[in-house]
């Protein structure tokens, strides 16, 4: 590939194609943000009690389960001979996400059951697109274009959960709910424009590799990986999952909990990502995510503490949770998605590293549940408390499974290093 091909920006070149997955990742991350973060702050809003609202995480069941249908998708996505498929999986993909959130809002949030239903559809389209996109960009990109394509991956999900979580809470604020998801729809479907602009893969190449979950589980690697994304991701978003209604009940409103996750969650989400791969690259990722558990200990106990007492000023209660949700957890899941990607055989990426983020979405779920019930019943200061008992105790169990290079074992039966694994893919 000549420098020109490197660095120009034609609708073929690397640059338009990390431009365009990037904003794959974005819209996938407005989705997530809309659902998990600016939902429950909406119906706590209209007045929805906390059992409810922690129900609205029965959502993740799609990220959670989409391992089952993730073998298949690739087979279809990656056929024996001839380019991949990736495009129209996400065109149909995206189309079902955008026409679930215009139903959505004509439903509105104080019909629970059908709000829930059409965002578990919408959720469904997104984690089957998230599959799709996850494989294309290991396949499309080349070995000195990956850093640039985890950036695209990082950065777009900080920014759409920006957008999701912020700028969606001040429509709703400004204008409507139906107004609101009418307009996250048209911006979904904008942001699949570059992707449908950049030129598909002509490769006629011969597939020998069979894509399965059993390759992916035969490796000792990866079930140690997905053991380790199981307590990393508890212990980072357990405390977190009540954080919006928690900063509702102290006395911000829906405008100024949309300004915090929005300008200031990009801003600093999206810094602590820069510095979080600086970091990585420096040093790798496991005194990262050693360092993001430390400082996300300290911060739930802070927010338990605030809790806990009662007329802790908004003043003081909005650094804590921007520094928490944001600056926190962007630096250590750029950590982890880099040991993520350390995990995943190129050859199956889109397997691999389905069954990895199934697991922290699994994770992520059975923490919203029960948190609801947690801070319905004994109060945010029990949640926030107990969450940063548990990153405490998790932090040792995390430095272990850390603790060795991770390699890739061929179905030849040979282990191949993470670079020599692509360059052989």
């Amino acid at each position: 590939m000549t420098s020109r091909e490197i660095t120009g920006w034609g609708l073929g070149s690397p640059a338009a194609l990390i431009l365009a997955i990037g904003g794959l990742y974005v819209g996938q991350s407005v989705i997530s943000g809309i659902t998990f973060s600016a939902l429950p702050s909406v119906l706590r809003d209209r007045g929805l009690s906390l059992d409810y609202i922690g129900l609205t995480y029965l959502a993740v069941l799609p990220w959670v389960l989409k391992f089952l249908w993730a073998p298949a998708l690739e087979r279809f996505r990656l056929p024996q001979t001839g380019p991949s498929r990736s495009r129209p999986i996400v065109v149909t993909g995206g189309l079902i996400s955008a026409f679930g959130l215009i139903l959505a809002g004509w439903v509105g949030p104080t019909d629970f059951w059908p709000i829930l239903a059409a965002f578990m559809v919408i959720a469904f389209a997104a984690a089957t697109v998230d599959i799709a996109c996850d494989g294309h960009a290991v396949e499309s990109l080349r070995q000195e274009h990956q850093g640039w394509g985890n950036a695209a991956q990082v950065g777009g999900a900080y920014l759409g959960a920006a957008i999701g979580s912020g700028l969606f809470l001040l429509l709703v604020a400004q204008v409507d709910w139906t107004w609101a998801t009418t307009a996250m729809a048209l911006l979904l479907c904008l942001l699949g424009v570059p992707f449908l602009l950049v030129p598909a893969s002509k490769s006629n190449a011969v597939r020998l590799h069979r894509p399965s979950i059993r390759q992916a589980l035969g490796r000792a690697e990866m079930r140690k990986g997905l053991v380790l994304a199981a307590f990393y991701a508890a212990s980072q978003k357990w405390g977190l999952a009540m954080l919006g209604p928690f900063l509702v009940d102290a006395g911000l409103d829906l405008a100024s909990l949309g300004m915090l996750n929005g300008a200031g969650g990009v801003i600093v989400g999206f810094a602590c990502a820069l510095l979080g791969g600086a970091c990585v690259r420096a040093w790798g990722s496991r005194p990262i995510m050693i360092l993001a558990l430390v400082l996300q200990t300290a911060a739930l106990a802070g927010l338990g503490l605030a809790a806990w007492t009662g007329g802790t000023a908004p003043s003081l209660l909005v650094p804590l949770a921007l520094a928490s949700s944001s600056g926190i957890m962007a630096l250590g899941f750029v950590a982890l998605y880099a040991k993520f990607m350390e995990l995943s055989d190129p050859r199956q990426a889109g397997i691999d590293f389905t069954l990895l983020q199934c697991t922290d979405a699994l994770v992520s779920m059975i923490g919203g549940l029960g948190s609801g019930w947690i801070a319905q019943h004994f109060g945010y200061g029990a949640c926030f408390g107990t969450a940063a008992a548990f990153t405490a105790l998790a932090l040792p169990i995390v430095a272990l499974l850390c603790r060795r290079s991770p390699s890739l074992v061929t179905g030849t039966g040979k282990t191949l290093s993470p670079s020599a694994a692509v360059q052989q893919a």
